[in-house]
C-alpha cells in the first residue's frame, strides 16, 4: 500500500487488518510521521513508487495480491505554484509502480483519485458520467493517471478500481489515528486547532456563487472512504471477469456543506468559538463540489456509516482532543 503512512492510507491499514488483510505500507514520509504507522503493527517499507530496485524488492518479499495506491501531492494551491513538481510524482510516480506491478506479474491496483478531475462542473451533483475538466495541475495529474490506467487494461489486461474522493473529514473512532498532514491545510483539522486556541482559521473568499459566500464541499469520514476501498478490493479479486472488471466511483455524502456550517460544527462539537480571518480566494478552487454516490451505492453495496456533517466532525474532534490531552 503506497502512501500509507498517510491520513487515509493509515486507516485502510486498520481496515484491512480488521478484515483479515495483511497489508504493507510504503511510504517515503515525505508528508507523514512514522510514528502514526509505527501504532498499527504491520511490515513498512520505507522508500517511493519512482524507485523499481525498491519496488522489486517489496513485490518479491511480500508477493501482494493487489496495490492500493494512496501516494501522491495533493495541495490544490502548491501544484499550482509548482506543476511539474505534481505530474513528476503523481503520473511518473505512478507509472513507474505500474511498470513494477507489471513486471513482478500483479495486475490490480485500487486508486486514489479526486473530484479535482472535474473541475467546475456544471452540475450541481457531480456523478461518473460528469465530463472531467480539472482546472489546476493537482486534477489534471489525477485525470492522467485515470488515462493511463484505461490503456493499461486495454493493452495489458491491468484491472483498477478507481475512487474519486470529494473531502476526506473524521478520525477512526477507536484506533489512535487521524487526520495529521504536514503541512496541514485540511479545513475541518486547522478549525479544531483555532478552537484550540491555535492561529484564527483563514477562509478563502466569501463571495462565491454560493448560499453563504463561502465554497460547498461534500465531506466524507474517512472510514467511509476505507470501507469503499475494501469492497472495491474484493471486487478486482473476484473470480467472476464481470465482477473483476476495471470502473470508477465518485465517493461522498451527496451533501454539500460550505466553509461557514464547518466552523458551526467545529464549535458545537468543541464547544468553543471558532476564529476566523478572511483571505482573498485561492487558485484553482471551485465553488461547489458535491457528490452523487449513487453507483458506488448500486454496484459496490457501499454505506456511508458517518452521513452527516455533525457525526464526521466529532469524531475528529475526539481524536484531536486526545492528542491535546496526551500532550498535557
Amino acid at each position: 500500500m503506497t502512501g500509507g503512512a498517510g491520513y487515509i492510507g493509515s486507516h485502510m491499514v486498520v481496515a484491512l487488518s480488521e478484515a483479515g488483510y495483511a497489508p504493507v505500507i510504503v511510504d517515503d514520509f515525505r508528508n507523514a510521521e512514522p510514528f502514526i504507522a509505527e501504532r498499527l503493527g504491520v511490515p513498512i517499507e520505507r522508500g517511493g513508487t519512482h524507485d523499481s530496485e525498491f519496488l522489486e524488492d517489496v513485490f518479491a518479499r511480500h508477493t501482494p495480491v493487489a496495490v492500493m495506491h494512496f501516494a501522491a501531492s495533493a495541495y490544490v494551491g502548491e501544484s499550482v505554484r509548482d506543476p511539474g513538481a505534481y505530474f513528476q510524482n503523481n503520473v511518473s510516480g505512478t507509472l513507474g509502480l505500474l511498470e513494477s506491478m507489471r513486471c513482478a506479474g500483479i495486475h490490480r491496483l485500487v486508486f486514489s483519485s479526486t473530484c479535482a478531475t472535474f473541475g467546475t462542473p456544471d452540475a450541481d451533483s457531480i456523478d461518473e458520467s460528469t465530463p472531467q475538466r480539472p482546472i489546476n495541475p493537482y486534477g489534471q495529474s489525477k485525470r492522467m493517471v485515470e488515462e493511463i490506467l484505461r490503456e493499461y487494461d486495454r493493452a495489458y489486461g491491468f484491472r483498477s478500481i478507481v475512487f474519486r474522493y470529494f473531502n476526506a473529514a473524521g478520525a477512526h473512532p477507536t484506533a489512535p489515528i487521524g487526520e495529521n498532514h504536514l503541512p496541514e491545510t485540511h479545513l475541518v483539522p486547522l478549525a479544531i486547532a483555532a478552537a484550540m486556541g491555535g492561529p484564527p482559521l483563514s477562509v478563502f473568499g466569501d463571495d462565491y456563487p454560493t448560499p453563504d459566500g463561502t465554497c460547498v464541499r461534500d465531506y466524507v469520514h474517512v472510514c467511509d472512504l476505507a470501507s469503499a476501498h475494501l469492497l472495491g478490493l474484493d471486487r478486482l479479486l473476484s473470480t467472476d471477469p464481470e465482477d473483476g472488471a476495471s470502473d470508477a466511483f465518485n465517493l461522498g455524502t451527496g451533501r454539500g456543506h460550505s466553509v461557514r456550517e464547518v466552523v458551526a460544527a467545529v464549535e458545537k462539537a468543541s464547544g468553543a468559538r471558532v476564529p476566523v480571518a478572511m483571505a482573498p480566494r485561492r487558485p484553482g478552487d471551485p465553488a461547489a463540489l458535491v457528490a452523487n454516490p449513487d453507483k458506488a451505492r448500486r454496484d459496490l453495496g457501499w454505506t456511508p456509516k458517518y452521513p452527516s456533517l455533525d457525526a464526521i466532525v466529532e469524531t475528529a474532534w475526539r481524536w484531536h482532543a486526545s492528542r491535546r490531552d496526551q500532550a498535557d
